[in-house]
């Protein structure tokens, strides 16, 4: 089943948790995948850095993006990050047309200021 980008999007940005995430992404980004009619099925990608098979095998295909300070990204973009030092989960958001999304509206597409410091290697998967 094709997945509805706007479904996505739309449910990123309403599920959306106030000012800082909770450690939560892998869930919120899968549970927006699978409101835009997405099938995952458990077990599902516990990290965010565990994402990119998930992501392929829906569809999405890797994009190249070398500066995403001045990339223009499309709606239901998904990136998938490397854990900084000191984490290991590493990150997954979506995007919404305006804003990164995980588990909250991210400031940029780094996820914080420990991944804006120190810019871990990150694939961008597009649909």
């Amino acid at each position: 089943m094709p997945v509805d980008l706007d479904k996505f999007a739309k449910h990123l940005y309403d599920n959306a948790l106030p000012k800082y995430g909770r450690r939560k992404c892998a869930e919120y980004v899968r549970k927006a995948l699978q409101a835009g009619g997405a099938k995952i099925l458990p077990p599902y990608p516990p990290r965010g850095r565990d994402f990119g098979p998930t992501l392929e095998m829906l569809g999405f295909h890797k994009i190249s993006v070398t500066d995403p300070a001045h990339f223009h990204f499309m709606k239901g973009d998904v990136m998938v990050m490397e854990p900084h030092k000191g984490s290991t989960a590493g990150h997954v958001a979506g995007y919404d047309g305006k804003n990164w999304i995980s588990d909250f509206v991210q400031n940029d597409f780094w996820a914080g200021p420990d991944y804006r410091r120190e810019k871990p290697h990150y694939a961008v998967y597009r649909y």
